[in-house]
């Protein structure tokens, strides 16, 4: 999709629901990292540029190096492409969510684009950080609306994107942000239909699984160490 794009990519969508939109901090802890990490997992399958195994493993498998002309997308696709030996669809969330300024690097992306501004602020009047207040909201309040319809009515009519981006943001807690939790509590039945591929052809429902499946089983490691840092 990123070729001479006019939308938003799913790593993209991902930060923008995790940012408080006047503070332009981030509202979760670090699990949205994976979600943005299994978000850039899902393009390059949507895309061909991999295929995830069947079995156990998982393990990734390339099919095309060819770039996307999404920069941090690519850099992970040449990670890919260029390691020594295959690993698991897990084992590429962990490691593209660690990628060096991954956060801030999309963020300058959606600066870049006119949506978020670069600004920084103090912690306890001594430590300085970086913030990305949103400048343009229409973006955030289309991908919303997206999910809310999506979520909220019985259409059929759900494109692949938004199926994604929903099972990522639901994996990591991030639809508790623009809608209500008791008003998801009820829709729980509609979002694991959507979740499970089931409305959706087989190309979507393969990649929902795989981004699904890695986000969570990556998100498990940091999570047991801060409960055993916490002890």
């Amino acid at each position: 999709m990123p070729r001479g794009r006019k939308a938003l990519c799913l790593h993209e969508e991902i930060l923008l629901l995790a940012l408080r939109d006047k503070k332009g901090t981030i509202v979760q802890g670090p699990m949205y990292q994976h979600a943005m990490a299994g978000a850039i997992l899902a393009e390059l399958l949507l895309a061909k540029r991999i295929e995830v195994e069947e079995g156990k493993k998982k393990l990734v498998n390339l099919i095309s190096d060819k770039p996307l002309d999404e920069p941090v997308i690519d850099e992970c696709l040449e990670k890919i492409a260029t390691a020594k030996r295959r690993a698991a669809a897990q084992t590429w969330v962990s490691r593209f969510a660690n990628i060096k300024q991954f956060k801030h690097r999309v963020a300058r992306g959606l600066c870049d684009r006119g949506i978020l501004r670069a600004d920084e602020d103090t912690v306890l009047l001594i430590f300085s950080r970086k913030v990305y207040p949103e400048i343009n909201p229409e973006p955030e309040r289309k991908l919303i609306e997206r999910l809310r319809k999506a979520i909220f009515t019985s259409t059929r009519e759900v494109d692949p994107r938004t199926v994604l981006l929903l099972s990522l943001a639901d994996g990591v807690g991030l639809l508790k942000i623009p809608f209500d939790k008791k008003e998801l509590k009820r829709r729980k039945g509609r979002i694991e239909r959507l979740t499970s591929g089931e409305l959706m052809g087989k190309a979507t429902r393969e990649a929902v699984q795989a981004a699904q499946a890695a986000v969570v089983a990556a998100c498990i490691v940091p999570a047991i160490a801060a409960t055993t840092v916490c002890r």
